[in-house]
Formats: C-alpha cells, structure tokens, sequence
C-alpha cells in the first residue's frame, strides 16, 4: 500500500518536473538569444540594442507558444522566473562580481536571496480562499450579482471576494491571478506581493549598476577578443534583460501604487460594470435614457487607505 502511495506521488510529480526542465531550457535559450545582440551589434547605440532585444525575447516568446501548440509542450512560468533569477545570480557571482566592491556585492547577494525567499512565500500563500461557509457561494461565478448587500459587512460584496477563471475559485481581496508567481493574488498576499515587486526592482537595478561598471572595466582591460568578448556580450545581454524588466515592473509598481492610493483592486477597476457596488446610475431630467458611472465604495481617503494596505501585512 504504501509503494503505491509511493508511485502516485511520483506520478503526479512527474509533469511539474518535466515542465520545470521545459522552462530551464527556455530560459538558456532566451539568454543565449539575448547575447547575440550585442556580439553582432556591438557597434549600434544601447537604444538600438535595447530594441533589437526587445524583438528577440518577443520572437523566443513565440517559438514558446508555438511549442506548446504544435508539440504540446508547457513550461511553468514561475519556474520560468526562478530560472532565469539563478541564472543572472549565477553569472554574477562567476563573472561580473570581479568588478565591484565586496560591499555591493554583499548587498545584492542579500536581494538575490530574499526575492527567491519572497517567490517561494507567495507560491505557497493562501491568498485568501473562501470556503462554502458562505451562503450560496457555490452558485457565486464571476459577474454575478449573488452575496450583493453594501448594508451587511459579511456580505460576499463587502469582504470583495470574487472569483478566480484559472483557480476556479472564490479569492477574497481579489486583485488579479499572477501567472508569473503561480498564485492569485488577494487579500492575505496583496502585501507581499508590493513588497516582493518593490523587491525585484531594486535586485534588477543594483544587477543593471554592477554589470554596467563590470562591462566599463572589461572594455578597458587589454585583452584578446576571444577571451573577454563573451563574457561581455553576456553581460550587456543581462544588463538589457535586466533593464526590461525594470521598465515594465515599474509601470506595474506605479499602477498598484495607485490602487492602494485609492483602494481598489485591479479585477475591480477592469470589470466594475460586473460588480454592482462599483455602478452608479444616473439620469438626466427629460431624457429617455440612463447612464451608468464608476464609483468606489471603499475609497476611504488617501491615509486611510494606506493604513488598511499596511493593517494586511500578516
């Protein structure tokens, strides 16, 4: 009985390790991809590069989709982004740390490990699943108007739980579901989830500083090109990679800055027309026609909103 508890587990564990594998091989494509810029575009100026790199993780990103159309084949996104964390660390503490003092070094090593800390928190986190131990929660889908009383503060509309397409299930807090840490996020992981962004920006920028000083170093050394080039060409590749995702993760972190500004979640702003608590109903005197307009009940103030974003930290 016991071997076959065994081989169940083993079963059920085998398609996460095999798109664990998946993802590991699309992350060392990406980068050796990458690194092809600047070996073949050394000359053209970083904004060229920086373009040039942005159409080749878009065409990797293709390749990708057409593998999983055409063969069938998944990788996991959350591994995806762990892969490619060990892989720029990895470069980092082989290559590009020679370049920078023992301090930085220190301080971004500490970053490195508290957002691969962070990640494997919010995969794990409950982000807030509601069970059936509300009334009617089992016919309460996405859009519906079921659990809707503003008057009654356990009411299903009250406590903002909605409802997860790729979970399938009911999230309170529900902000959105994030492919690229495996997990929604909600009310008992909002706060981790700034905090793990605010993480990730600040580890992408100390690595963009590091791997710019080591690539102003290297060019200096007078050394043979056989030697030194790949090293650098990996390096600006890193360094492009790593201020993409500077770019976007900004905007990201700007968006939900304002969503704890105002205290509303993402799922809430994109689908409000759903949720009724969010519409206003507005007519105008002799006219034969309605209009409906965004609210939020739950904006409370600029510091009251940021005190009930903190009170989440759990």
């Amino acid at each position: 009985m016991v071997l076959v508890n065994e081989q169940r587990k083993l079963s059920a564990s085998l398609p996460l390790i095999f798109r664990c594998i998946i993802s590991c091989i699309f992350v060392l494509l990406t980068q050796f991809t990458l690194s092809l810029v600047p070996r073949f575009f050394a000359a053209s100026p970083f904004i060229v590069q920086f373009a040039l790199s942005v159409l080749v993780l878009l065409l990797v990103q293709t390749l990708c989709g057409w593998c999983r159309r055409l063969l069938g084949v998944y990788a996991s996104a959350p591994a995806f982004v762990f892969f490619n964390i060990l892989f720029i660390w990895g470069f980092y503490v082989a290559v590009v740390r020679q370049a920078v003092s023992s301090l930085i070094g220190g301080l971004f090593n500490i970053e490195v490990a508290m957002i691969i800390i962070g990640l494997c928190s919010i995969m794990s986190k409950d982000p807030g699943l509601v069970t059936n131990e509300f009334p009617h929660l089992d016919k309460l889908v996405e859009g519906s108007e079921l659990g809707v009383d503003p008057d009654n503060e356990n009411s299903l509309s009250r406590k903002r739980v909605r409802y997860c397409k790729i979970c399938k299930a009911h999230v309170e807090g529900f902000d959105h579901h994030c492919p690229a840490f495996g997990n929604c996020i909600g009310q008992n992981n909002y706060f981790l989830f700034i905090v793990l962004l605010v993480g990730f920006l600040a580890t992408e920028a100390s690595y963009v500083a590091c791997s710019v000083q080591f690539v102003g170093k290297s060019q200096n050394f007078d050394k043979s090109q056989s030697e030194n080039d790949w090293v650098v060409n990996l390096a600006t590749s890193t360094m492009l990679f790593s201020i993409l995702q500077l770019l976007w993760q900004a905007v990201f972190f700007m968006w939900h800055s304002y969503c704890v500004c105002f205290n509303v979640r993402t799922d809430e702003w994109v689908n409000w027309k759903k949720y009724p608590e969010f519409q206003v109903i507005e007519s105008e005197p002799g006219e034969s026609f309605t209009r409906m307009r965004f609210t939020n009940p739950y904006d409370k103030g600029f510091l009251q909103n940021v005190k009930d974003f903190l009170s989440l930290r759990r």
